[in-house]
């Protein structure tokens, strides 16, 4: 079992997202270890069924990273943002029977790679393309971002406004999509009308993208609100390492959010021994 100097080892630089919405690059040891009301990990782009690829073994090597993670610090959900398959509707059974083994609540979004009906896609996930979900009182709202041809389009923003109204009174809304509205990346696909719908709602309290296998950072939107990458956990390119992102809500409404590398070390933090009492 992962014990927690081994669990922090693994944890790249932390950032926080405070509950009035100020963004800051780095967590206090404090800020980490302060009660949390939510967790969830978030990862993308497993490319299940990629040619050359072993996109069995990542999973099996994200499985047993996300699983000692949870038993030191339990999840929530486990959430798949985008690009589950690589291409072949056939292959959306497989891996979603698959991908279910990872956590009793698993979410997913459809990605560019993802060229299943509609249908397809509810038969197997057990929710539409368009969803919202409550967990620990948090509102999730995932969005579709692209369609059976695999092209790169922006969210449906009348079902976004209508949801965004429906929780306006909720404490947080989190937001789920495969590719990002803002042409932050080669691969974005910019919705300036979705970027003034998220500003009107500040409880909005973060929107998370995948599809760009090389970004593991976070982006402001008017140096307010944060979008969030979580690299690839599959695949033929990207990060050097196939990760995954953890989130955290505090009881103060802060977040703090980090990285995670299922198969080495990187960016080591090494905690200080407290003297005995």
């Amino acid at each position: 079992m992962m014990n927690r100097r081994d669990f922090l080892s693994g944890m790249s630089a932390a950032v926080i997202i405070s509950a009035c919405g100020k963004f800051a690059q780095a967590a206090t040891r404090q800020q980490i270890d302060s009660k949390t009301i939510f967790r969830f990990a978030i990862g993308s782009d497993w490319h299940y069924g990629e040619p050359n690829t072993p996109y069995e073994q990542y999973f099996q090597d994200l499985k047993q990273a996300f699983t000692a993670v949870h038993q030191q610090t339990p999840c929530d959900c486990f959430i798949l943002n985008g690009d589950v398959i690589h291409n072949e509707p056939t292959l959306l059974e497989p891996a979603v029977k698959l991908f279910k083994t990872i956590h009793p609540t698993v979410f997913a979004t459809r990605g560019n790679h993802d060229r299943v009906t509609d249908a397809a896609w509810e038969q197997n996930w057990g929710f539409p393309l368009n969803y919202e979900k409550k967990v620990k009182g948090q509102v999730l709202l995932f969005g579709d971002t692209s369609n059976l041809a695999g092209d790169f389009l922006t969210p449906d923003v009348a079902w976004f406004a209508k949801k965004l109204e429906e929780h306006k009174n909720a404490q947080n809304i989190f937001i789920f999509l495969h590719i990002t509205p803002i042409k932050w990346t080669e691969f974005g696909a910019s919705s300036p009308e979705f970027a003034s719908l998220i500003k009107k709602y500040p409880n909005v309290k973060a929107i998370f993208n995948g599809h760009d296998h090389d970004q593991d950072n976070v982006k402001l939107l008017e140096e307010t609100i944060p979008f969030l990458f979580d690299s690839h956990i599959g695949g033929s390119w990207g990060t050097k390492y196939h990760g995954f992102r953890i989130v955290e809500l505090k009881a103060d409404n802060t977040m703090v959010t980090y990285m995670l590398n299922p198969t080495e070390r990187f960016n080591e933090y090494t905690r200080k021994a407290v003297a005995a009492k």
